[in-house]
């Protein structure tokens, strides 16, 4: 009972959430580091169990507490709400009012000191949605939740570790919504989770916004100069390494290399396309500045592939043990 328990989110049931809980747990690669407790509907995940012809046992439990983290054996809070008849692949209202339920007990868990972290399945925004709750992802939404009024998206991989001072926004909105204030909070954000994580003194890359980080004034109209110069100055005197603005073109090789140990992304884009780059099962999104720890994977419901046994685990995997890491230090 002294592994950290971790609260794991079924996410979308139409998708490949159940498929690659039951095969991350079914692995050998979390025995030993946490006491997983899926948050989701017993059913489903029998099913999907079946499809990815994984034989483990599905043992509902009443709480947290009663999980023990037993080999072949999938602890699960058994939320419900999801019909046996539900097509996977298919965006449903249902489904997301599923997704919604199982994230908000979750918070509840962990807000109450019953679940360590939380671990997050993929959900279907549109689902979500249609469900009624208008929320641009798990990262907004969980800081609703939990009470907070700004957080950071993180991505981590073995090679790059990437915090975003937006996220879910068109481009235009993006710019307009960069400011020093935004821009330094999220920088201390990463310099205080990368310390957290045992860096002591990390190094932190951030991105331009205009290309070639605006040249000198030759590409844009001052965007680094008016948003971004002052947040670094800011951070520097208290003797943060923030250096940049840094062409955004150049940086994720750096940081890749070993240059950077953190980059700071502007957008959306910018930063999840390199990482993406690097594979999606070798991608972790971490939510910075709640009050809870929480990982993701990172990648979507893939409803193309989702009821078919084939979806990889790499990225559960990986999103579960950076969850027991975490929850595992004082």
């Amino acid at each position: 009972m002294t592994l950290p328990a971790i609260a794991v989110t079924m996410g979308d049931a139409a998708g490949v959430g159940p498929e690659v809980i039951v095969r991350a747990l079914a692995g050998p690669e979390l025995r030993g580091l946490a006491r997983p407790v899926v948050i989701g509907d017993a059913a489903r995940l029998v099913r999907a169990a079946e499809l990815c012809r994984v034989d483990v046992r599905v043992k509902p439990v009443a709480e947290p507490a009663e999980a023990t983290g037993e080999p072949g054996v999938i602890e699960v809070l058994d939320v419900g709400g999801i019909p046996a008849d539900l097509p996977f692949g298919e965006q449903s209202e249902v489904a997301g009012e599923g997704a919604y339920r199982f994230v908000a007990r979750a918070a509840e868990l962990a807000l109450a000191g019953e679940v360590q972290a939380i671990c997050t399945a993929p959900l279907n925004k549109a689902a979500l949605h249609a469900a009624g709750h208008r929320y641009p992802g798990h990262t907004e939404l969980l800081a609703e939740l939990c009470g907070v009024p700004e957080v950071s998206m993180m991505l981590s991989t073995g090679r790059v570790r990437v915090i975003h001072v937006t996220t879910h926004i068109g481009l235009v909105d993006a710019i307009e919504r960069i400011e020093p204030g935004l821009v330094e909070r999220t920088v201390r954000r990463g310099h205080r989770t990368m310390v957290d994580a045992g860096i002591a003194e990390p190094r932190i890359a951030v991105c331009g916004i205009n290309p070639h980080a605006g040249e000198n004034g030759l590409f844009g109209r001052g965007e680094e100069e008016d948003k971004i110069d002052p947040a670094l100055a800011a951070c520097r005197a208290d003797g943060i390494d923030a250096q940049g603005p840094l062409p955004a073109d150049t940086v994720f090789f750096r940081a890749g290399r070993g240059d950077f140990d953190l980059v700071v992304a502007m957008y959306h884009d910018q930063g999840h396309g390199p990482v993406k780059i690097l594979g999606l099962e070798a991608g972790v999104n971490i939510t910075v500045g709640l009050p809870v720890i929480r990982t993701s994977v990172d990648h979507g419901t893939a409803f193309d592939i989702a009821g078919t046994g084939r979806a990889e685990a790499g990225s559960m995997v990986e999103a579960l043990r950076q969850a027991a890491a975490l929850a595992g230090r004082p």
